[in-house]
């Protein structure tokens, strides 16, 4: 099973400072980037990221912390960061981690660093603008007390 590459539609991924020189050295163009809340990737017309050509993100090895963190995401109420697993529906590779524990530990494990990392380079402001971001399709996984960021 592949990635269909449509868990990144309309997902405008959080990007630091850190992910976005590393983006800007890789190529991407500097339009390719706006700030409505907090630094993130623009949508083409279609919801599709802009890193992606067919269903293939084209800047892996230098990718935003949220799209390794996929299909997990998250939000930040107050002081404890929430986890989500994103729905088979958006990402089928959430079917093999059903059938593959230990893929899906792994996986998990990676994303909830990357998340740490991400909110621990994100600003109160940033954070409040990505939590009004409304991802119906989830579900909690996990909740980490802010203070260990």
């Amino acid at each position: 099973m592949a990635c269909g590459g449509h868990c990144c539609d309309n997902a405008h991924p959080p990007v630091t400072k850190k992910s976005y020189d590393q983006l800007i050295a890789a190529g991407v163009p500097e339009p390719s980037f706006e700030r409505d809340g907090y630094l993130r990737l623009r949508t083409r017309p279609d919801g599709s990221c802009i890193l992606m050509v067919d269903h293939k993100c084209t800047y892996h090895d230098v990718k935003p912390e949220t799209c390794r963190a996929g299909p997990f995401t998250f939000d930040v109420p107050e002081d404890t960061i929430r986890i989500f697993l994103k729905h088979e529906a958006i990402c089928p590779i959430v079917q093999i981690f059903r059938e593959e524990p230990e893929m899906y530990r792994r996986q998990y494990e990676k994303a909830a660093e990357n998340i740490l990392g991400l909110v621990a380079n994100l600003t109160d402001t940033e954070i409040a603008a990505i939590n009004r971001i409304d991802e119906p399709d989830t579900d909690l996984v996990a909740e980490i007390p802010r203070k260990h960021v």
